[in-house]
């Protein structure tokens, strides 16, 4: 039984809520949409739903999306994409902790990325279904098949080996290899859109950016992002400085604008307080429209 007290605290937690994220949207003269939770069906619809409503009330052409995500299935950040692109001519990602895999991902279609010291993004592993209905990392379980098949090849696997290379799906392994390839190249194909639309010139030597510069930059930093040899985990953080040194990609620091780093760390915070009290696995808001969402198995 729910009680009046605990109602009107769930009210004053909301409104609460609805004040900071319309602040944050103020300091940016722009829509803000957060997002905490996995990128999974049926997101992408509940994104659609959102945004629509937001937009009958704004005729802002920038939004900033706050995001904080594990990650998830590529197919579902691409119709999110779509979604914000055809509502929004500016899209900007704020990172106040992180976004792995599919968020990393979806966070390169930005115009504009913002991190700190402590934010991280990761590699560009998505996940997959397999026949069994798990989810699983889609690098890891393809070089996991991989490895196995060069052993056959060689005539070196092992009879528990073989037993496991027996129980992999070729289905499974067709739309990893599917999955692995879109996200490298719609990574490629955000860049380029968007994050390197203004890139004119280099800083080096001063030379006019081409378009074929613009798109070997970009897969550059699509195939290093994909490589697990190099990140080798799933689930490695990698920081704002790591991601200019390694890929010299540029990041805004929003550290570097007190009040927006106040406002960023004070609505998260709560956000994830509320989430964890209220046993939420993800949660799309808005000023006004504070969404749990569940997901399909």
């Amino acid at each position: 039984m729910v009680t009046n007290q605990a109602r009107d605290a769930d009210v004053f937690v909301k409104q609460q809520l609805d004040n900071m994220i319309s602040e944050l949207g103020g300091h940016l003269k722009s829509d803000v949409l957060s997002f905490n939770g996995p990128i999974v069906f049926p997101v992408d619809e509940v994104v659609r739903d959102l945004i629509e409503a937001l937009k009958q009330s704004s005729t802002k052409q920038k939004l900033a999306v706050v995001l904080t995500t594990d990650g998830g299935y590529i197919e579902v950040a691409h119709r999110i994409v779509d979604t914000l692109r055809h509502h929004y001519r500016t899209v900007d990602f704020f990172v106040p902790n992180y976004a792995y895999s599919a968020g990393t991902i979806l966070v390169m279609s930005g115009d504009s990325i913002w991190m700190n010291y402590f934010s991280r993004l990761g590699p560009i592993d998505p996940q997959v279904k397999a026949q069994t209905g798990r989810q699983v990392s889609a690098l890891g379980y393809l070089n996991h098949y991989d490895q196995l098949m060069e052993k056959a090849l060689d005539g070196k696997i092992q009879p528990i080996e073989a037993t496991q290379l027996l129980g992999f799906d070729l289905a499974d392994i067709a739309e990893i290899r599917h999955a692995r390839e879109l996200s490298v190249e719609l990574l490629k194909r955000w860049l380029v859109k968007y994050k390197f639309k203004n890139w004119k010139v280099t800083a080096s030597r001063g030379l006019r950016v081409t378009k074929k510069m613009r798109e070997d930059r970009a897969e550059q930093i699509a195939r290093v992002l994909n490589s697990t040899d190099r990140w080798h985990s799933h689930s490695y953080g990698i920081s704002k400085e790591e991601l200019y040194r390694e890929l010299n990609l540029q990041i805004d620091d929003f550290d570097s604008d007190p009040r927006l780093a106040t406002c960023l760390s004070t609505y998260h915070g709560l956000l994830v307080d509320y989430m964890l009290k209220n046993g939420d696995v993800g949660v799309l808001h808005a000023a006004g429209q504070y969404v749990p969402f569940h997901v399909h198995g």
